[in-house]
């Protein structure tokens, strides 16, 4: 493993702006806090799993999620739709037959936090493989949910984004192209254009996908970009991607939009994002 900790001041080489996921960080404070603890840090941007226990919370619940971005004085960048039970190995609900009025359901609220604070991507999880439904029958119905979030989304001059994900052996999207064949169904069946690819390179890297060969095909079509590095799923520097090197090809591919972080940290929260010099932790755009 190249260890990388001891030089926290390293300037990396492109010059993409950064947003915290509070759903894997800072997650020693309450959520409520999570957004306040980002600035403070020096960033200005934050993103999040669906961040309710259920799909259509009740609107207190929504009130206060977005009270809590705007007292923070941060962009929330990045939602996820609802996804299921995540600890649980759930993974997503647009391909799962009997969740599906749930996600549709659920489209209209996260789009709707979307419109009040100016979010312009939602990720939304393909969701596992179905025992008793047939693989064709599932990716029908993802064609049919992908269209319904793209065009809600497209009201607010957002993207809905799909993304492949490791550590899930039942989840089918597992390199670049997956996603991108899930991407073009929804554009062959109804038009939409605004169905992307979420670029996780850590998730493209522990599944095996050629990520450099990815970068260059796919540049085009990335509508966010989510880091950590491997083995371990923790900060750049403690791992052996070369992250610098894939987002400075990503940016001179053409790519000037987010990069999520989204690791575990080693140690705790504040000083997991010590290896980005705070000069660069702020908006770049």
């Amino acid at each position: 493993m190249v260890d990388r900790t001891a030089q926290p001041e390293r300037t990396m080489g492109h010059t993409l702006s950064y947003a915290v996921n509070c759903s894997i960080l800072f997650t020693e404070l309450p959520l409520p806090r999570r957004p306040n603890a980002v600035r403070a840090a020096g960033f200005d941007a934050v993103e999040f799993w669906w961040p309710f226990p259920d799909a259509v919370p009740g609107d207190h619940e929504i009130d206060a999620f977005i009270g809590a971005i705007r007292d923070a004085g941060v962009a929330l960048v990045g939602l996820n739709f609802a996804a299921g039970d995540m600890a649980g190995g759930d993974r997503g609900l647009v391909s799962w037959p009997a969740r599906s009025a749930e996600f549709l359901d659920n489209v209209a609220v996260t789009v709707g936090i979307g419109a009040q604070l100016g979010t312009r991507a939602f990720n939304a999880l393909y969701g596992n493989r179905v025992d008793g439904v047939a693989a064709e029958e599932q990716d029908e119905l993802a064609v049919r949910n992908l269209a319904a979030a793209a065009a809600a989304a497209a009201e607010i001059d957002a993207v809905v984004l799909v993304e492949p994900v490791s550590g899930a052996p039942r989840y089918p999207l597992r390199h670049a192209a997956d996603a991108i064949t899930a991407a073009d169904r929804v554009e062959r069946a109804t038009g939409a254009t605004n169905v992307a690819l979420l670029a996780d390179l850590y998730h493209l890297t522990v599944n095996g996908d050629d990520v450099e060969a990815a970068i260059a095909r796919y540049t085009d079509r990335v509508g966010h970009v989510q880091i950590a590095d491997h083995p371990g799923r923790h900060e750049p520097g403690t791992g052996e991607i070369e992250l610098d090197g894939q987002l400075t090809a990503l940016q001179a591919g053409g790519y000037d939009g987010w990069v999520g972080l989204e690791y575990k940290p080693s140690t705790t929260s504040t000083q997991s994002v010590e290896w980005l010099p705070r000069a660069r932790r702020a908006a770049q755009h």
